[in-house]
């Protein structure tokens, strides 16, 4: 018999780490997030055993495998080194059922964690946030049915599915609307104790709420996406799937704060800046 999963999973970065790509994963169960409990967690093993990319860093002082850390300690990085990012298409009511499903995908590139700026190109023109339930998958899988979907899943966090509305209009594919660096904040961590069916949803734009929705709008629900993207590809550890965006939105430009809230998951805030594009030296 396995252990009980904890409540929460998060991947972090120390304050002082001893290499740039330094990462491990901590666990917390406290009930309140707030709480000081909710704020000092453990460091644990990789949620993704079989996932190469989603290996914790070699640990050390302080940082070994059952160690205490808080918060002041560390900085949240999206909870997830996914393979495979993928979004649910007209997903955002009842009407999109009347359609068959359909997913789009993000480049794994475009993730980034709570904090980390969205950076918007100047020629961008309109960019929306989109505030998701997002499943991140536990394990490799394909061919599942309504019945094994929830095996597949470690749990539930916050993506902002960012999207440039105008150039939406003119990529049928949606590769540059929606793949762009930066256009994939996810976090601040995995909740693996959540029902996903009737959660609340919404973003708070420069510090104005806008309309809330719920993912029980949603057309298209948690067991019936993973049936279908399962049915034509294998699904692999530490993939992101945003479920779909059934809330209000605001234009972001720089200068703005967005934060994108899922109940019983918390808040994922990221500032919006313009981006610096350049070469890369080769």
């Amino acid at each position: 018999m396995t252990s009980p999963l904890p409540h929460r999973i998060a991947r972090v970065r120390p304050l002082t780490p001893t290499s740039p790509n330094e990462h491990f994963f901590v666990a917390n169960d406290a009930a309140d997030f707030t709480s000081d409990e909710g704020k000092r967690w453990t460091v644990i093993d990789s949620p993704f055993p079989s996932s190469r990319a989603n290996a914790p860093s070699p640990g050390r002082e302080g940082w070994e495998r059952g160690a205490t850390v808080t918060e002041d300690a560390f900085t949240f990085l999206a909870p997830s080194v996914p393979v495979n990012v993928l979004g649910m298409a007209h997903n955002t009511g009842q009407p999109g059922r009347e359609l068959p499903p359909q997913a789009f995908h993000k480049a794994a590139s475009s993730v980034v964690g709570p904090g980390e700026a969205i950076e918007l190109q100047a020629n961008v023109g309109h960019v929306d946030p989109e505030a998701e339930l997002t499943i991140v998958i536990g394990r490799a899988a394909r061919a599942l049915t309504l019945e094994t979907a929830a095996s597949a899943i470690l749990g539930y966090t916050i993506g902002n599915d960012v999207s440039a509305r105008d150039l939406q209009k003119t990529d049928e594919l949606w590769i540059s609307a929606k793949s762009q660096d930066t256009f994939t904040p996810a976090g601040p961590w995995i909740v693996t104790q959540l029902d996903p069916k009737d959660l609340k949803i919404g973003i708070v734009h420069n510090g104005r709420e806008l309309e809330s929705a719920g993912s029980a709008d949603l057309g298209w629900k948690v067991d019936e996406i993973l049936v279908y993207l399962t049915s034509f590809m294998t699904l692999q550890p530490g993939d992101l799937i945003l479920t779909g965006f059934p809330a209000g939105t605001a234009r972001i430009q720089p200068g703005d704060t967005v934060t994108c809230r899922v109940e019983g998951i918390g808040e994922l805030t990221n500032p919006v800046r313009g981006a610096a594009w350049e070469e890369l030296p080769a």
